[in-house]
């Protein structure tokens, strides 16, 4: 405080104003910096500590090791550009295994890869088929005996369709008779249209009925071929190979 005749003057001037040390007035200051100082600092990690929490951090994304083409072990907190060609570990924390990272391929490695799932995938599933089928036949087939019944019902089937359309095939000679005896009234004439008609369509309905008898036979030779070489298979498979291990059925049954 003012003191003395400085004191007195200005109190005989009508006011006095109290005068603050030097010293006093800088530990005021540095006081005020001080919480100010605080105050910032505690903003500044309310704004900050949500942003650490998120899940997408590096800290918890894992850590990323793998080794290069050339031997050098390298770690990072992302997919490791210079391991793109090879797999890539991804650890936790403690340093266990969380997942593993492919091999990033080219288009043109991919579609080599896709080419080789899928001829796998086509291949197991074809054994499959096999085992199925073979399981079937022998269920179907228990003794030569099952088997024989089954190949002496399939072609009697064919041999009566043969049999049928050999039996109209003689009906149209037949039929075909008269009409070739009313055409000779007109050699050197044109036929009336209607018995030229009946003509055409016995010579139609014939020709048909001969090509199917062809097809019938041929389907006799097929029967028999299918019967042989499901036989031949049931014998191994009787004998204990193992469904799906003899290669693909010819001519077999397909599996239900």
């Amino acid at each position: 405080m003012v003191a003395g005749p400085e004191f007195k003057r200005r109190r005989a001037s009508g006011w006095a104003v109290p005068v603050i040390p030097l010293a006093l007035a800088a530990c005021i200051l540095g006081l005020l910096s001080l919480l100010l100082s605080h105050e910032a600092s505690a903003q500044s990690s309310a704004q900050t500590s949500p942003q650490s929490a998120k899940p997408g951090s590096s800290g918890s994304s894992g850590i990323y090791t793998c080794i290069t083409r050339d031997g050098r072990r390298l770690t990072s907190d992302r997919p490791i550009v210079e391991c793109s060609a090879t797999e890539q570990r991804i650890l936790n924390a403690d340093g266990s295994l969380r997942a593993t990272l492919p091999p990033f391929l080219s288009p043109e490695e991919r579609a080599l890869q896709e080419a080789r799932s899928y001829r796998l995938a086509n291949e197991v599933a074809a054994r499959n088929d096999e085992v199925r089928r073979d399981r079937h036949l022998m269920l179907r087939y228990p003794n030569t005996a099952a088997h024989e019944r089954a190949r002496t019902a399939a072609l009697d089937d064919a041999n009566k369709a043969r049999q049928l359309s050999e039996h109209r095939i003689r009906d149209l000679a037949l039929e075909r008779r008269p009409l070739i005896d009313e055409a000779e009234f007109y050699k050197g004439r044109p036929l009336p249209p209607k018995l030229k008609q009946q003509l055409d369509a016995n010579d139609a309905a014939a020709d048909a009925q001969r090509e199917l008898v062809e097809n019938q036979k041929a389907e006799l030779v097929r029967i028999g071929g299918r019967y042989d070489a499901e036989l031949a298979r049931l014998k191994r498979l009787w004998a204990g190979a193992a469904p799906g291990s003899l290669g693909a059925a010819s001519g077999a049954m397909p599996a239900p």
